[in-house]
């Protein structure tokens, strides 16, 4: 959506198509309905611009929930936006400490900074985009305790904030950006800010180890198993004896695994059992893999391999589990044959520590029976192996 197309959706008419729109078929034939509308009079680029937002609103549920029907998006915007319910965390870490004014620095489409506002919080909202900020501020009308401005925040006088909460721009034309010093702002303008007042910060969860300074507190956070972000805390809303956190938000609540150090511990290398375990990336990117599997009796199969196993099965909300069922040398030939005489069709192909891509072997085994299979393509006491495996949960 470009300028244009925003007006156009905020103008009397704009409202009406979408709200119309609203209720359609997500499997409506899109080429008919905007035959049908054009013919009606609307504006062949408001039906486009519409038509668009009620996509971008269903996909939003996810992140927003019901929120999402009564606001506007952007393709990138929403892309970016923080999950209310991670959001919401944040936003609790700023109620806890007392802080009842916020910048956000960097604030997108709104989403942390609907949380903050929701806790009473007073919010600046800062966005460097002009029709992002836009967006913003339609989404936060509602809330008299928030203002939105267009600006460079690197050029911002902070003094009269108590907190801030920042989240840098990874993005380029929507390409990744990997190093922090080109984050916009740069991340060194980001750590002193945050050293300066209680900060939050949002980078992506893929972050090194070696650049989370160690007057932060990191937290890496799952959603029901999506790994979303990496978290650091400053100052009042850090917490002082954590170092680092595996966080798991689920329908049922939050989850969390800490430690009060940097270093990592190793999970114990074992035979592989009866189960084999998949955790949590959240587990995996916090580097504390290997203390949960030392406190649940669970051992890694191979060094540096993030799959564990037991010979009594586990439960837990940080693993998927699978039963084994076989254990196979990886020989291409070897498997289809294997698999052609088990009448396997669609199957089901992980992989950690194997140079293969699942799709391209999937296409060589070329398999058509009319049963499934789950497989796993690893490394076991450092030998290639495939793990034919039954998904437990």
């Amino acid at each position: 959506m470009d300028r244009s197309g925003f007006i156009k959706l905020l103008s009397p008419e704009g409202a009406r198509l979408l709200s119309e729109l609203s209720s359609i078929d997500s499997k409506a034939d899109v080429l008919k309905l905007t035959s049908k509308l054009r013919k009606a009079g609307f504006d062949p680029e408001l039906i486009a611009t519409a038509l668009t937002q009620v996509k971008l609103r269903r996909k939003a549920r996810v992140k927003f929930g019901e929120f999402a029907d009564q606001m506007l998006f952007s393709e990138a915007g929403l892309e970016q936006a923080s999950r209310l319910s991670v959001a919401a965390m944040h936003a609790g870490r700023f109620r806890n400490a007392g802080i009842t004014n916020v910048a956000d620095l960097g604030c997108g489409i709104g989403s942390e900074s609907l949380a903050l506002a929701s806790l009473d919080i007073s919010v600046a909202a800062f966005e460097l985009d002009e029709l992002t900020a836009a967006l913003a501020t339609f989404n936060l009308a509602n809330f008299p305790n928030v203002t939105v401005e267009q600006a460079d925040v690197t050029g911002l006088d902070l003094s009269r904030f108590d907190g801030l909460i920042m989240d840098p721009a990874r993005r380029d034309n929507r390409n990744r950006i990997f190093r922090p010093e080109d984050f916009s702002p740069s991340f060194n303008f980001v750590l002193a800010a945050a050293r300066e007042k209680p900060a939050v910060v949002k980078l992506g969860p893929g972050h090194p180890h070696n650049q989370i300074p160690n007057d932060a507190e990191a937290v890496w956070v799952s959603v029901n198993g999506d790994l979303v972000e990496l978290g650091l805390y400053f100052s009042k809303v850090r917490r002082a004896e954590i170092q680092r956190a595996a966080m798991l938000i689920t329908d049922s609540g939050r989850l969390e695994i800490t430690s009060t150090t940097k270093e990592s511990v190793p999970a114990n290398l074992g035979e592989l059992g009866e189960y084999l375990y998949e955790p949590d990336n959240a587990l995996i990117r916090s580097h504390l893999l290997g203390q949960f599997a030392i406190e649940q009796g669970l051992y890694t199969i191979s060094p540096d391999i993030a799959y564990l196993t037991s010979t009594k099965l586990i439960s837990s909300p940080w693993l998927s589990a699978y039963k084994v069922i076989d254990n196979l040398p990886f020989d291409r030939k070897k498997l289809k044959s294997y698999l052609k005489a088990k009448d396997v069709g669609p199957i089901e192909i992980k992989k950690r520590g194997a140079d293969i891509v699942p799709e391209q072997l999937r296409k060589e085994l070329n398999l058509k029976g009319g049963s499934s299979a789950t497989i796993v393509i690893t490394r076991v006491n450092d030998q290639h192996r495939v793990l034919v495996v039954e998904p437990l949960r």
